[in-house]
């Protein structure tokens, strides 16, 4: 079966648009997503690149085009007044997840997505987390000591580095046969190498 990567952070609104576009290219084309958890900020520290909201003109434009692509993909999105998100946390708990209980690995991420991009919650406030994850069936210490494992810890700055390595700038970005496509705006890119 062919496979295709997905690097995302949980923090960058084009990636939760690609990823509620999985299942769909998924299906049109019969391959298998690898879901590749990383850090944004290291990328963005490592690369010296950032987000394009730091830039007045671009960020307004930028969530204008969020908001087309969300009516074209038939998703919700609401643009968070919370943002920027710190996700180190919640970013070592999907890598976390991934690692010791990849059964549940895909409903935290739904879940996580959800309460950033559709609840629009502050997810820079631990309490607010705790609720959120808790309400959407996860026990919020359990995750929180997955999160602080140390190996948890290692797979997420080892995911990171290789991210940079590849040549990943920013998310999400997509590989399919070593061949790289970034942005949520990329997909029908993906889908035709995948055909």
């Amino acid at each position: 079966m062919r496979t295709f990567e997905f690097w995302f952070d949980f923090g960058s609104p084009a990636a939760y648009l690609a990823f509620t576009q999985i299942p769909s290219i998924e299906a049109a084309t019969g391959a298998k997503a690898i879901y590749r958890p990383m850090l944004l900020g290291g990328v963005f520290q490592a690369t010296g690149n950032h987000s394009p909201a730091t830039i007045p003109a671009k960020g307004k434009y930028i969530f204008n085009d969020f908001n087309r692509y969300s009516k074209r993909y038939g998703v919700p999105f609401n643009n968070n007044p919370h943002f920027p998100i710190n996700t180190l946390l919640l970013m070592r708990g999907a890598i976390g997840m991934q690692l010791q209980h990849p059964e549940q690995f895909l409903a935290y991420c739904s879940a996580v997505f959800q309460v950033i991009w559709i609840d629009a919650l502050n997810m820079n406030d631990p309490a607010t987390v705790g609720t959120a994850l808790h309400k959407a069936g996860f026990d919020p210490h359990k995750l929180m000591a997955i999160a602080n494992d140390p190996a948890t810890k290692d797979a997420l700055k080892a995911a990171t580095t290789e991210a940079v390595s590849r040549g990943v700038f920013g998310a999400p970005t997509f590989f399919v046969d070593n061949q790289m496509y970034w942005g949520q705006d990329r997909l029908d890119f993906v889908k035709e190498a995948l055909a």
